[in-house]
C-alpha cells in the first residue's frame, strides 16, 4: 500500500510543527496573531524566479502541496513603520507526494486596490527545506543551500471583514550563493481568516 506521506516529509512536518508552536508562543508575547491561512498548491509549477516566460511554465499542474501560514500584527515601532508596517509571518508548504517541503519566516506587505475588496501582497524572507542540496534527479530539485531566500506574491479578495481568498505564487532560491540553485516555485489558492 502506497503511503500518502513520504517518511522524510512526515519527519519534516513534525519538526516544523514543533518549531511553529515554540516560535509563535514567544513571538505572540510581543504582538498577536492577526490572520491564519491555509490552501493547496501546485508543486514546482515554474522553472525560474519571475513567472513571465511562458515556455518555463510546467505542462503538468499537480496539486500536491498543502500550505499554512500565521500572520502577526505589525510591531508598533519606528523601524517597522519606516519600512511600511509589514506583518511578520511563519508558514510552510508541505508536499504530500514525497517532494520538497519548506518552512519560511518572512515579512508581508499588503496593499488594497483603491476602495475595493481586492488587494495585492508581497512577502520576503527566508525558507528552510528538506530537499536535496545536489545530486537529485528530475523531478526532484537541487536547491543548493539548506536555507534560501523566500518570496511570494498574491492577489486576493476580501469576502467579508474576516474571510479572504487569494491566488499565491511562491519561490525559494539562493541567488547562486551555493553551487546548485534550481529554485522551487509553487502556485496555489489559499483562504485566510483574520481575527
Amino acid at each position: 500500500m502506497r503511503k500518502i506521506l513520504h517518511k522524510g516529509t512526515a519527519v519534516f512536518i513534525l519538526t516544523a510543527t514543533i518549531f511553529f508552536s515554540t516560535s509563535s508562543n514567544s513571538i505572540a508575547q510581543g504582538f498577536a496573531v492577526s490572520e491564519v491561512r491555509a490552501g493547496v498548491f501546485a508543486h514546482n509549477i515554474y522553472g525560474g524566479f519571475l513567472p513571465f516566460t511562458p515556455a518555463r511554465w510546467s505542462s503538468e499542474i499537480l496539486i500536491e502541496d498543502i500550505n499554512v501560514e500565521l500572520l502577526f500584527t505589525s510591531p508598533n515601532n519606528d523601524f517597522f513603520r519606516f519600512i511600511g508596517s509589514p506583518r511578520p509571518n511563519l508558514g510552510g508548504t508541505f508536499s504530500l507526494a514525497g517532494k520538497e517541503s519548506m518552512v519560511h519566516a518572512a515579512l508581508t506587505w499588503q496593499l488594497p486596490i483603491f476602495d475595493t475588496p481586492i488587494f495585492i501582497e508581497g512577502s520576503f524572507g527566508i525558507a528552510a527545506h528538506n530537499g536535496a542540496l545536489n545530486g537529485a534527479t528530475t523531478p526532484n530539485k537541487n536547491l543548493g543551500c539548506r536555507v534560501n531566500f523566500y518570496e511570494s506574491a498574491s492577489i486576493g479578495y476580501n469576502i467579508d471583514k474576516n474571510l479572504s481568498a487569494m491566488i499565491t505564487y511562491e519561490h525559494t532560491s539562493n541567488l547562486d550563493l551555493c553551487s546548485q540553485n534550481d529554485g522551487l516555485s509553487n502556485l496555489g489558492i489559499r483562504f485566510g481568516y483574520s481575527f
